[in-house]
């Protein structure tokens, strides 16, 4: 493929979907990611595009949202690697809330071997993937549909999450930041997102590396109230996605990073230490330094866990 048509299709794809990373531009045109990036910064001195950390976006700062068909055909096998990663610090027993989201999607299907959870969640696809999981009970919240994402929002939605108390919420967004922390493209979103968050005792956010350092229109949740980020493994030259790890761990987000070099995504895990005592979360609760109970190691973190410093990276 001569590098025009390469370029051609690269700015389709960003078109299409909003945002696309490196490693799927790289796997669609069947070439090397170096090549690839060469590309991208020949279209973005066109401003046809704008480089992200590890990605392409459109043009003109803010990303917008994309639909459903898009976001799931987008970073797959790194979806899959976080949500392995994510399902293991779920305990049975416990419940939890589930926002709207692919990845979220991604770790509700395996959520539904946990016996006596209970999911509260705001997203059709989530509870969908737990339908027939018969140790799993499934609360859905009230709300108006949004068929974009399949997820009720409105003020039906936040008022049924009101008086709710929960261990910890799981929430994916369009875009993280050290600065703003988690945010999205859709006001309706960011509103019920903010409400799930104000129910439980710990944030965990699922994001891939094609949302680190992409900021969006409305904050969802500020990087204060994120206990814990789970993403997966930036490419080694992708400096700017561990500068913004290491400015997440350096305000007390607690981070997992799934998968690793050669493929193996899920099959092991970094964990950066907090740099200090945790703050406060949401309703004064004190959350623990581990995702267990405080001074316990969280659990499946004997199960080929590693720690490493983003620093030494």
């Amino acid at each position: 493929m001569f590098a025009a048509e390469r370029r051609q299709l690269i700015l389709e794809m960003v078109r299409a979907n909003g945002a696309v990373s490196l490693r799927e531009l790289a796997r669609v045109v069947q070439t090397s990611e170096v090549t690839v990036r060469r590309d991208v910064r020949a279209l973005e001195a066109e401003g046809l595009l704008d480089r992200r950390h590890g990605g392409a976006v459109l043009p003109g700062g803010f990303t917008r949202e994309s639909g459903f068909p898009q976001k799931s055909h987008l970073a797959t096998a790194e979806k899959t690697a976080i949500a392995d990663l994510a399902a293991n610090m779920v305990d049975e027993g416990e419940a939890i809330v589930v926002g709207a989201g692919t990845t979220t999607q991604e770790l509700a299907r395996r959520l539904a071997r946990v016996p006596g959870l209970t999911v509260v969640t705001n997203s059709l696809l989530v509870a969908q993937a737990l339908a027939h999981a018969n140790r799993v009970e499934v609360v859905m919240t009230g709300g108006t549909l949004r068929g974009s994402n399949y997820a009720l929002v409105g003020s039906g939605a936040e008022q049924s999450l009101q008086g709710l108390r929960v261990s910890r919420a799981f929430l994916s967004g369009s875009g993280l930041t050290a600065e703003r922390g988690l945010s999205t493209s859709n006001m309706l979103s960011a509103s019920v997102d903010r409400a799930l968050v104000q129910a439980a005792a710990e944030v965990v956010v699922l994001a891939d590396h094609t949302k680190l350092g992409t900021d969006t229109m409305f904050q969802t949740v500020p990087t204060d109230l994120i206990t814990r980020l789970v993403t997966d493994e930036p490419a080694g030259h992708d400096e700017r996605a561990a500068t913004e790890l290491q400015a997440l761990a350096d305000q007390g987000v607690q981070i997992a990073v799934a998968g690793g070099e050669g493929g193996s995504a899920g099959r092991q895990r970094r964990d950066v230490p907090l740099p200090g005592p945790r703050r406060q979360g949401p309703g004064g609760l004190r959350t623990a330094v581990a995702l267990g109970a405080a001074g316990e190691p969280a659990q499946g973190s004997e199960r080929g866990a590693r720690v490493a410093d983003l620093r030494r990276r």
